[in-house]
């Protein structure tokens, strides 16, 4: 019976104790703690940010948000806590954090405005995160975690871990096991734990990684005597390396104590001045000091009778240092954790070096298509008319200006894109045949004076534009969906636009097979090539067909510069910045030949971004690089890489 009346006891009195939890609120704890909080002490507010922290109640990070924002408000009258708005300046609204409800408007005069220092708030930013880690928004629990992994704390790592296992977005969830690998890294509670995070990025890219692995490396030159025996030695220093100069070395003797600091030469003659007696210094009259020798000897009679530091002359700062030991130390006190961290990086440069493989691949393959794209037009009138025509680079820059003026008609992108690719190509292809009509076709098997003139053209197309749309650059807008770029990971990337140029290269040589293939203009166009005496015989229009032929290739220049222009600024000298990449992919790659210019244009976007690669910081230096491995090529296969038979490659 007794036994019955004690247990029935202990139940109700966990059930009252439950109840009595059950209706304890937000204030209740903040009124446990009012004292430390309005006194807002660093040393004394951690129990009250726990308490509330770990209340368990909704309206805990309101407080603490609140209170964080220096938006939280104490009424001495009442002895309560609200946060506020203000009215005016004397006056502020005060709600409540349970429910948000008004509580009414109070002076000023009569509140007390909570202002934690930074030291506070860093600690009430620590008790949020196991609020945000939790929070049903998302985004708000991606931005937590991306702050941790900013300025991460050894406070963060139990919430975070504790938030793992309810994590139901599984990207969210991959980002809380790496940020919590990352704190491990650095306030793991054991050895076998740090480890085990190091090694968890291996191979890995994220910068993240080598930033929290690095300060484990991190070491510091010691004195090798007086080391303890556990000392996580990296290895020995020689004193007047690069790592550690003599001068540094020495001072190092000094600190420890190990050496008597050798007194200086100013030292040693205010040591002289202060012991002057009747004219002379232990004896020596000061007339007699006229020396450097002199001083020395009254300075080591002085050092003799105990009056000053001790002086050797002969001591030199390499006498000092010799002997010595010297050895790098990690400031990890665990070699197996530096261990795994150094061999952690070494397979995340490995990694890196080969996704920077791989992205340098990227960019000469996409330098290459803006190559080919530029230089196609050109392989068909230089290399199958033989027409050195230096205007080609104003007809890339005419077709920029024709995406212009078409997107400052059609506002759509889209559409003004769609609409500027034929449109450019008509226009260019009709000044082309132009040229050829007026100019070219009286300069056939003449290069010099072909050269000259189109030089001649080039220049009064860059002032035409000029005329027209000013020096200033004129931007050609890409769609929205072109913005951004295919990201792979941390090292490779590619911008949609540059896809969007090598697909567009790779229509324009489906296009361009199709017509020299499967057409009668490029049948004829083949003809006129191999010989133009036997095609005319076969009644071919030499003259027409290369009227058509010019116009093809300048049209197609056209189109290259509305593609061009999508990523370049559209300037009256944007054909000149690729005229002579152009002439250099039809040569290497083969005159007249479509697979040669290919060719060509990947060579020398390959070749031009290996030597950037080589050479970051100056691009000029890149291009004459290329320029001249062009021509010791050249010197080896005049012909190219792909020669042609016929009338271009002078049969």
């Amino acid at each position: 019976m007794i036994r019955f009346l004690a247990a029935l006891c202990l139940c109700v009195a966990s059930l009252a104790s439950a109840a009595s939890a059950q209706d304890r609120t937000i204030q209740d704890v903040l009124s446990e703690h009012a004292e430390v909080i309005v006194k807002s002490s660093r040393k004394t507010i951690a129990p009250a940010i726990d308490a509330l922290a770990n209340s368990g109640l909704p309206a805990a990070q309101s407080v603490l948000q609140q209170w964080q924002e220096k938006n939280m408000w104490f009424v001495e009258d009442e002895g309560v806590f609200y946060y506020g708005e203000e009215v005016d300046r004397s006056t502020y609204n005060l709600y409540d954090f349970e429910d948000g409800a008004l509580v009414g408007a109070y002076d000023k005069g009569d509140l007390k405005q909570l202002k934690p220092n930074s030291g506070i708030r860093a600690m009430i930013g620590a008790a949020l995160v196991q609020f945000q880690l939790n929070d049903p928004d998302p985004i708000r629990r991606r931005e937590a975690l991306l702050a941790i992994q900013r300025d991460g704390e050894a406070s963060h790592l139990a919430p975070l871990r504790a938030s793992i296992e309810g994590e139901s977005d599984p990207d969210i969830r991959a980002l809380k096991e790496t940020t919590e690998r990352l704190l491990t890294i650095s306030y793991g509670e054991d050895e076998a734990s740090r480890v085990a995070a190091i090694e968890g990025f291996r191979g890995a890219l994220s910068l993240d990684a080598r930033a929290a692995l690095n300060p484990v490396m991190a070491t510091r030159i010691v004195l090798a005597e007086g080391l303890p025996d556990n000392a996580n030695v990296k290895g020995d220093v020689k004193a007047g390396s690069e790592a550690l100069p003599m001068e540094r070395a020495y001072e190092m003797l000094v600190e420890a104590g190990s050496v008597t600091p050798m007194p200086t030469l100013d030292e040693r003659k205010a040591a002289l001045e202060a012991n002057i007696v009747d004219g002379a210094v232990v004896g020596i009259p000061v007339s007699e000091l006229d020396t450097q020798e002199a001083r020395d000897r009254a300075y080591a009679a002085l050092a003799e009778a105990g009056m000053v530091p001790a002086f050797d002359p002969d001591m030199t700062v390499e006498k000092a240092v010799s002997g010595a030991e010297f050895v790098e130390v990690y400031r990890e006190p665990s070699s197996a954790v530096t261990n795994a961290a150094e061999e952690t990086l070494k397979s995340i440069n490995r990694a890196v070096s080969i996704n920077q493989t791989m992205d340098l691949m990227l960019d000469g393959l996409s330098l290459a298509s803006i190559y080919f794209l530029a230089a196609i037009g050109l392989a068909i009138t230089f290399g199958v008319m033989g027409v050195i025509n230096m205007a080609h680079g104003e007809f890339i820059m005419m077709g920029a200006y024709t995406g212009y003026v078409v997107q400052q008609i059609v506002p759509d992108y889209t559409v003004s894109i769609i609409l500027a690719i034929p449109l450019a190509f008509a226009v260019t292809f009709a000044a082309g045949v132009a040229m050829e009509r007026l100019i070219i076709r009286w300069l056939y098997s003449r290069p010099l004076e072909t050269l000259l003139a189109t030089f001649g053209v080039s220049i009064a197309l860059q002032q035409i534009a000029k005329n027209i749309f000013g020096t200033q650059a004129r931007p050609l807008t890409s769609p929205a969906w072109l913005d951004g770029a295919l990201v792979f990971n941390d090292v490779v990337a590619i911008s949609y636009i540059r896809i969007a140029i090598f697909v567009l290269a790779l229509v324009f040589l489906g296009v361009f097979l199709f017509i020299m293939k499967k057409t009668r203009l490029g049948l004829e166009t083949r003809a006129v090539t191999q010989n133009p005496r036997m095609a005319a015989s076969m009644g071919i229009n030499p003259d027409r067909v290369n009227m058509l032929t010019f116009g093809l290739g300048s049209g197609i220049a056209g189109v290259a510069g509305v593609a061009i222009g999508l990523y370049a600024k559209v300037t009256s000298e944007l054909g000149s910045d690729y005229i002579v990449q152009s002439f250099m992919t039809v040569v290497v790659g083969g005159v007249g030949n479509i697979w040669g210019t290919l060719l060509g244009a990947g060579l020398i976007g390959f070749l031009q971004k290996g030597i950037e690669w080589l050479n970051p910081s100056n691009t000029l230096a890149a291009q004459t690089y290329m320029i001249v491995f062009i021509i010791i090529f050249i010197q080896f296969r005049p012909k190219g890489i792909i020669a042609l038979k016929g009338r271009a490659a002078g049969d």
